[in-house]
């Protein structure tokens, strides 16, 4: 939580300005497919497994919230919370070694997988006409993962915390003076993995200081290192508000 409470006492300096506004997003919705969820812990000497492909997903709502502070109409800065645990449910059809352990083959497993996500925004909007608007950026990004396999007799999990740097970019048209077509994205690839967390859907202004929105976010990515190997593709479909003051 430090991320959110350093990014509101940037909001909070005093800015000479001609433009300033503060904002706060929230948005949920439903998991509804992971493709696939590939893991190896450790990378080469555990069992790989597709908890996308083998088990099957527990119906999953989400939510992610947001605070925003955009000045002289072109720099905006923001802290987004996004957590996220996925519970999947199945049996290995072999001996799968995880994290030290091995689980048999048959045997009833549950497996939690946490992807927890803080991130410190900070964009340029090149762009501002009256119809389209295109700003980028970079995020720093706290990754905070957690696979976690359950039977009636084992339990064990792996952890762990990462730094991810991101570029930032968003692209906005207005279709009409309260619609908006909306593109967001957060994506960098590159060494040993890569991370895409790309929203495309409709907005609709209710007014100077409302507005909503509807669409489709995908999160994709992983790693690929010595402790572990896991890339996941994971489907949502998204609403959001936004309320400006």
């Amino acid at each position: 939580m430090k991320i959110i409470r350093y990014a509101l006492l940037f909001a909070l300096l005093p800015i000479t300005s001609t433009y300033a506004q503060f904002w706060i997003d929230a948005e949920a919705g439903i998991v509804f497919g992971t493709p696939y969820n590939k893991i190896s812990i450790p990378n080469t000497s555990g069992t790989r497994f597709d908890l996308g492909k083998e088990f099957d997903i527990t119906p999953l709502a989400y939510y992610r919230l947001r605070l925003g502070y955009t000045f002289n109409d072109r720099h905006t800065i923001t802290a987004l919370y996004a957590p996220l645990t996925a519970t999947y449910e199945g049996t290995f059809d072999r001996v799968v070694n995880f994290n030290g352990q091995a689980f048999a083959a048959g045997q009833p497993v549950t497996a939690l997988y946490q992807f927890n996500s803080y991130r410190l925004t900070y964009r340029y909007r090149l762009v501002r006409t009256n119809r389209f608007r295109l700003g980028v950026g970079f995020t720093a990004k706290i990754r905070d993962a957690d696979v976690r396999l359950m039977s009636d007799t084992q339990d064990t999990h792996f952890s762990n915390v990462g730094f991810v740097p991101l570029l930032n970019l968003l692209a906005e048209f207005r279709i009409s003076e309260r619609w908006q077509a909306l593109m967001e994205a957060d994506a960098l690839a590159g060494g040993p993995g890569r991370a895409e967390d790309v929203f495309l859907g409709l907005g609709y202004q209710l007014g100077p200081r409302w507005g909503l929105r509807a669409g489709y976010r995908v999160v994709e990515g992983g790693a690929d290192v010595e402790s572990v190997y896991n890339f996941t593709w994971i489907n949502y479909a998204a609403l959001g508000a936004t309320v400006r003051f």
